[in-house]
């Protein structure tokens, strides 16, 4: 492999800048730390274009800004494994969306590969190439970085243009280009990296399965602990865990609450536990009614023989385009469907001829 250009000052930026601009595709990667803060600590920005690969120690360089034009709105395409993390890290170090993006894990479903296939596993496949994994558990904030650091960095992006080359190919062949030309281009959306507090109780597994007191009060909880997590840049699961979320979502007074709070099994600042008393003391069932979902979470009989309908008409269409059924609708999905609700992916874009149109006949 070519040795990795390293770029530890901001005075090399705008010339790197210039490199990448006069490229039409460009790999990228990002090395970042999350498991003490909130907002991920960007660490390392790996690039490629052409024969060229550059891996830019962000702790050193400091703003991107100069790179803005190249990574963010430049027409070049920049190729990602596993996009979203990455795009993340760097929308909120720079504020800025990376764009366009060809998400070489989204090629990778569309083609047949599966969904989820990691880089290294789609280099072999695609390239019969062997890439490293000794430096998983690295503290990329560490300086210096040391030979094997940086190989492996390297090796991240070095083979991405080549795996999109192929990908690109079979997709064309397919007719399926646009799929993930759709795919990405919801990447552009900044609401995938700053979700609105508000919202936060969305992301608690298992919610919609409380009845509906327990459901408000673990619904304030959550959007107690992301505005506590972001204020205080601390993982959300040390501010309060999901399961105790729901231990104290199932008592229904403060005072009983603020008992509990003393038995949890981490230990929680005063001043955080006082916060997350005031939080259920001022909230209420009215509050939280906005949010609470339109009809119960539990399909009934005649509802779960209507998911278990759709569920055969997407497996029978994905075994003739031979992908993986989660591509087209998963399971969630269909449930949302046979419940009434029209605002699922599967019904738009590619997916609405592939499959929507099918799922709509069959759930009526």
């Amino acid at each position: 492999m070519p040795d990795a250009i390293w770029i530890d000052r901001s005075d090399q930026l705008p010339p790197l800048a210039r490199t990448l601009e006069s490229h039409a595709s460009i790999g990228l990667d990002t090395e970042f730390l999350r498991e003490r803060t909130f907002f991920p600590k960007l660490c390392l920005l790996q690039l490629t274009a052409g024969s060229d690969v550059w891996c830019v120690d962000t702790l050193r360089c400091g703003s991107l800004e100069c790179l803005g034009t190249a990574l963010t709105t430049a027409p070049s395409r920049k190729v990602i494994h596993s996009a979203r993390q990455d795009l993340e890290a760097f929308y909120l170090n720079e504020r800025r969306v990376i764009s366009p993006v060809f998400d070489t894990q989204i090629a990778a479903g569309c083609i047949g590969l599966k969904p989820q296939i990691g880089y290294a596993e789609l280099v072999k496949t695609l390239l019969d190439v062997t890439v490293p994994k000794g430096q998983t558990r690295t503290d990329w904030s560490k300086r210096p970085l040391t030979r094997a650091q940086l190989e492996y960095a390297a090796d991240d992006v070095l083979y991405l243009q080549e795996i999109a080359e192929r990908l690109t190919e079979r997709l064309r062949a397919l007719g399926r280009e646009r799929w993930v030309l759709e795919d990405c281009a919801a990447f552009d959306d900044t609401r995938l990296y700053e979700p609105h507090p508000e919202q936060a109780w969305q992301r608690l597994r298992g919610l919609q399965q409380l009845p509906p007191a327990p459901r408000a009060r673990a619904k304030i909880l959550a959007v107690w602990r992301e505005r506590t997590a972001r204020a205080r840049d601390l993982p959300r699961g040390w501010i309060i865990s999901d399961a105790a979320i729901f231990k104290l979502a199932e008592i229904d007074s403060v005072r009983a609450a603020a008992a509990a709070l003393r038995s949890l099994p981490e230990p929680m600042n005063g001043a955080i536990a006082d916060s997350l008393l005031e939080a259920l003391s001022e909230g209420s069932e009215a509050e939280a009614a906005d949010q609470a979902p339109s009809r119960d979470a539990r399909p009934t009989p005649e509802q779960r023989a209507v998911i278990d309908r759709l569920a055969r008409l997407v497996d029978a269409r994905a075994a003739e385009l031979h992908v993986s059924a989660e591509i087209l609708a998963p399971r969630g999905e269909l449930k949302a469907l046979a419940m009434g609700e029209r605002d699922v992916q599967s019904l738009s874009g590619w997916r609405r001829g592939e499959i929507g149109e099918k799922l709509l006949e069959a759930a009526a």
